[in-house]
């Protein structure tokens, strides 16, 4: 079994149906214990809301993932984190994947954030998105992780004490054999972390192949896809118990969205959702900077509206607007003010009895799937690549969280069914 430990909600939905896209069966938890039960699956995936705690925080709640994944049977371990890397200088990629490492003493380790379906890659080192440098990108707006820098040895390095090296795109392209030579002399020479290029799913293929029988990888759903189809190849005509990998698309009543996504494409996608004819009501964090009140307020809202009509509550603000509610209310704070509120919205419309729930947003995602105690679910049909929909296992709910940035214009709208 794979054993996959996700920096965020969305991230751990979005790996998961990388590894399921490729052949495998695969199911994410959101909450893990003792008691904890798994399905028959070849992939588990651990949802962890890590990527902008402390290092500290981010080193242990992966530490407690990766002992319980090991107990569980996982022989690989998957450090995943977001294809724009997502990490300040004092991040905690590098904090995590050391003691990752260190925990198995795992002398070697490549970080692949390439994920060419979502318009990321890596080239001489250097991380684009849409083929923009990184650092020119929207990302380098984002509210809690701005990104201003595109070379990847560089950020690594500022959060790790091991020398970070590179693979570059003419050794991927000599195939998996080139790459496997290179961990071997990295691990001989003390050059322990290896960023790797990536520009297609044909790089990346060559990349799982090679890496196929490492202890322990580091990437995001581009490397899911390459190391996926390693192991499913390995697989092929071995008989397996297959319930865990009939996924039955989403149904049920028309949804309601949840956005706290600052990113520009989530913007674009409220926008569509407003024209299109969706009710739409803001949280107003500087007007009421109180969580139960933004929430009874939202619930208030949603009870006046007609049932059909699929409704969208959102924060989301472009980066004039948010950092103006930044700089009154401070970072922590508002992010802190807002999450909570969309937590008791998302309890307080499924106590309305509402199955369908639309999430935008890494951060709200995981506020949200908090506030439900949602345990798990079996990854389902995706509503757009990298996107699925999860079938709650403990409770009759149907989420599809989504990543700031994923999905077409009219994503939200047709998640959440028909307008009014």
């Amino acid at each position: 079994m794979i054993g996959a430990i996700a920096d965020d909600f969305t991230g751990a939905t979005d790996v998961a149906v990388a590894f399921r896209r490729a052949g495998l069966r695969a199911v994410v938890l959101f909450h893990i214990d003792d008691d904890t039960r798994l399905p028959d699956n070849d992939v588990t995936v651990v949802a962890l809301k890590s990527r902008t705690v402390t290092a500290a925080d981010a080193v242990q709640q992966s530490l407690r993932a990766l002992h319980w994944l090991r107990a569980k049977g996982a022989e690989q371990i998957f450090f995943k984190y977001c294809s724009t890397f997502d990490s300040r200088a004092d991040g905690n990629i590098g904090p995590v994947a050391d003691a990752l490492a260190g925990t198995l003493a795992t002398q070697r380790t490549i970080f692949v954030p390439a994920s060419p379906q979502h318009l990321r890659t890596q080239y001489m080192g250097h991380l684009f998105v849409d083929g923009m440098l990184l650092s020119d990108s929207p990302m380098k707006h984002h509210p809690l992780t701005p990104m201003t820098q595109s070379y990847l040895p560089a950020v690594l390095g500022q959060q790790t004490a091991h020398d970070v090296g590179l693979i570059d795109l003419r050794d991927v392209r000599r195939g998996p054999q080139r790459i496997t030579d290179l961990l071997d002399a990295a691990q001989r020479t003390a050059q322990p972390y290896l960023l790797v290029d990536a520009l297609d799913a044909d790089d990346l293929r060559m990349i799982g192949e090679a890496c196929v029988d490492e202890e322990f990888v580091t990437g995001a759903a581009g490397l899911a896809g390459g190391l996926g189809a390693a192991h499913a190849a390995r697989l092929a005509g071995h008989p397996r118990n297959g319930h865990a990998e009939i996924a039955v698309r989403a149904v049920g009543e028309e949804g309601v969205v949840l956005a706290g996504s600052c990113s520009a494409r989530t913007l674009e996608q409220l926008d569509y959702m407003k024209s299109a004819g969706h009710p739409s009501w803001y949280l107003d964090a500087l007007r009421s900077p109180d969580a139960e009140a933004l929430a009874r307020e939202a619930l208030e809202w949603f009870d006046r509206q007609s049932r059909g009509s699929s409704p969208l509550v959102y924060s989301s603000l472009p980066p004039s607007d948010l950092h103006r509610a930044q700089d009154s209310l401070g970072t922590d704070n508002a992010s802190k003010i807002l999450e909570t509120a969309m937590g008791l919205i998302a309890c307080g419309l499924t106590e309305r009895g509402i199955t369908r729930l639309v999430v935008a947003g890494g951060e709200t995602s995981g506020a949200v799937v908090t506030a439900l105690r949602v345990s798990g679910g079996v990854i389902g049909e995706e509503a757009a690549p990298g996107v699925p929909w999860i079938h709650v296992t403990d409770q009759r709910l149907d989420l599809l969280l989504k990543s700031g940035n994923f999905g077409d214009v009219q994503l939200l709208s047709r998640a959440a069914g028909a307008a009014a």
